[in-house]
């Protein structure tokens, strides 16, 4: 379809009369009435009634309009649509995959508010190219810079029906001997593990995952307990919480970088935008 003939049918739509439409569009008032017959064939339809003071629309030209309009806007539009594109940096955002949905949410959402000129690109974490990380401090290497953005509690979770379910709180004695599921890289387990080994008692440390999400998959399974924080526990509606008698355990996640970037005019932007 000529899209000059959507051109001139807005145009008649909106003045309600040829004559000033086709001044409007600087064409030839026959020019005007020859495009709406066009269309009006290629669609079948009686858009307007023609009378000697102008037309009258019709319910065929009140459908059409919004979506003439709609498309004439967007093909108007089309030039600065890679225009916008090359005018904004990429910036690479490696994401540690076992971190709070909202948090990032809540990230993504201020660097893309403070940082218009950026086209966010978030990446698995071990993306050897990406500019810098959200992460947990525990992970960042010597030659990186850490930002805190948020921390996580670690809460003691497990199945409604699991007997620690029924305590309002819970001391690490009661743990002794029940089944357990490990993540070994996380500090929370292991300084449960060694608190209660202190005191001569021991879990039963009966499955290990690698993941936190992994960790809460078993628990959902009704293989055992586990420690997660709260950021892994906003994807489970079904697990039961109790806060454990000690002290706090959590953990902290924030922006990584290497220092060698900080020079960065895109990475500078993030900085700013998340200080």
């Amino acid at each position: 379809m000529d899209l000059r003939l959507l051109r001139f049918f807005v145009a008649v739509y909106e003045e309600q009369n040829i004559t000033a439409a086709a001044n409007r569009c600087y064409v030839s008032q026959p020019s005007i009435s020859n495009a709406i017959k066009q269309l009006e064939e290629e669609l079948g339809v009686t858009l307007f009634e023609r009378h000697k003071k102008g037309v009258t629309l019709t319910e065929e030209s009140h459908h059409l309009y919004p979506k003439a309009v709609q498309l004439m806007n967007e093909i108007h539009a089309l030039p600065d649509l890679f225009t916008q594109r090359r005018q904004t940096t990429p910036i690479k955002i490696a994401n540690f995959p076992d971190l709070s949905q909202t948090e990032l949410a809540r990230v993504m959402a201020r660097l893309s508010e403070n940082c218009p000129e950026l086209r966010l690109e978030l990446v698995d974490a071990n993306d050897p190219h990406a500019d810098c990380a959200i992460t947990l401090d525990i992970l960042k290497a010597e030659d990186e810079i850490f930002l805190p953005l948020w921390e996580e509690d670690y809460v003691l979770c497990m199945l409604p029906d699991h007997p620690l379910a029924q305590l309002t709180e819970v001391k690490p004695r009661d743990l002794h001997q029940y089944d357990f599921i490990e993540c070994p890289p996380c500090e929370a387990h292991q300084q449960t593990i060694s608190l209660l080994a202190c005191d001569g008692l021991s879990l039963n440390l009966l499955a290990r995952a690698e993941h936190k999400m992994q960790v809460m998959h078993l628990v959902q399974a009704g293989i055992g307990i586990s420690f997660l924080p709260t950021g892994v526990l906003e994807q489970s509606k079904q697990l039961i919480t109790v806060p454990l008698v000690g002290p706090r355990m959590f953990r902290r996640l924030g922006l990584t970088y290497a220092a060698s970037k900080a020079n960065s005019q895109a990475l500078n932007s993030v900085i700013r935008a998340l200080r």
